[in-house]
């Protein structure tokens, strides 16, 4: 059974959930973590063990420095006898990968009080959109009431595309025109969710804008403007990522986390990757908790990130 370790008491991962973080990781248990488990079926783990190891954990993506203490380290107690049988080297491994994703999990939005303003920013393609979509029915599944708000103005397609989803998830949707002010699309939408009586609003940010004006600049704008519309609203901002793009999410991360206060980190498409390692170093360069992951694209693809279901998923 996967457990989510979010709240003072362990609660256990709904079964959507728990299969949901098994689709995400699929790709990357069979062509790197089943091979991990392979390893460890050796009756000896000798020196070639160690090299297939690192080689197997680099190449999910977890980054050559990562791998290399990963290794050093079950290396070091299996050879120093702490560890007696390969299946306990597996078990230390296993161990070290959920220590590296932080102490504690984060509070989701659904555990959280009071309205929301949640800011889904990141570049253009990295499924911001969609996640959005997604968010808001995970949402209203849990009994959050929910509004969408079309603040990628630079885009019709994006403002379009948030409309059907809309639709979709019985969301109502506050949008302006192409090229119309973000911040009035922002307040519009923060100042309804309170007029209404919604708890949860759910902004699709700009990941490029139609004028010389600096996105980052206009992104914490819309903090400022969301109080004005409404004091009492508790605001958080969630980077989307895209984890099939690998080491480049990471690179795109670092610029925004340079100008706009995150939060936490929702990885889409880990589906669509083998390199699922890429949660590690997320989370260690970046030093921010993930909060979701993307599994498909039905609307019913968004999962709670959870260490150690996560972790027991890879090597299933």
């Amino acid at each position: 059974m996967f457990w989510r370790r979010n709240r003072a008491v362990a609660v256990p991962l709904q079964s959507e959930e728990a299969e949901a973080l098994e689709r995400s990781v699929e790709k990357t248990r069979e062509s790197v973590f089943g091979r991990v488990s392979q390893l460890f079926r050796r009756p000896v783990l000798d020196e070639s063990t160690w090299d297939e190891l690192t080689q197997l954990l680099m190449e999910s993506d977890i980054g050559p420095s990562r791998a290399f203490r990963l290794v050093e380290h079950a290396r070091e107690m299996v050879e120093g006898e702490t560890l007696k049988t390969p299946v306990e080297a597996e078990t230390a491994l296993r161990r070290q990968l959920v220590e590296s994703l932080g102490a504690a999990e984060p509070m989701l939005l659904e555990d959280q009080p009071g309205r929301l303003a949640v800011h889904m920013v990141g570049v253009n393609g990295s499924g911001k959109t969609t996640t959005s979509a997604k968010l808001s029915a995970y949402l209203r599944h849990r009994g959050r009431s929910t509004l969408l708000a079309a603040a990628d103005t630079f885009r019709a397609a994006a403002i379009d595309q948030l409309q059907v989803w809309g639709e979709r998830t019985g969301t109502d949707v506050i949008a302006g025109q192409q090229g119309s002010d973000l911040g009035a699309v922002v307040f519009d939408a923060v100042h309804a969710a309170r007029m209404r009586g919604l708890d949860t609003v759910i902004i699709d940010t700009a990941g490029r804008l139609h004028t010389k004006t600096n996105l980052m600049d206009e992104l914490s704008k819309l903090r400022r403007v969301a109080t004005k519309a409404d004091p009492d609203v508790t605001q958080v901002a969630l980077l989307v990522l895209d984890a099939t793009t690998g080491q480049n999410a990471l690179m795109q991360a670092k610029r925004f986390l340079e100008a706009v206060q995150v939060d936490g980190i929702i990885l889409t498409k880990l589906d669509g990757t083998a390199k699922g390692g890429v949660v590690f170093a997320v989370f260690e360069e970046l030093n921010l908790p993930i909060w979701y992951v993307g599994s498909g694209e039905k609307l019913t693809d968004l999962a709670p990130f959870d260490h150690l279901a996560f972790v027991n998923a890879l090597f299933r």
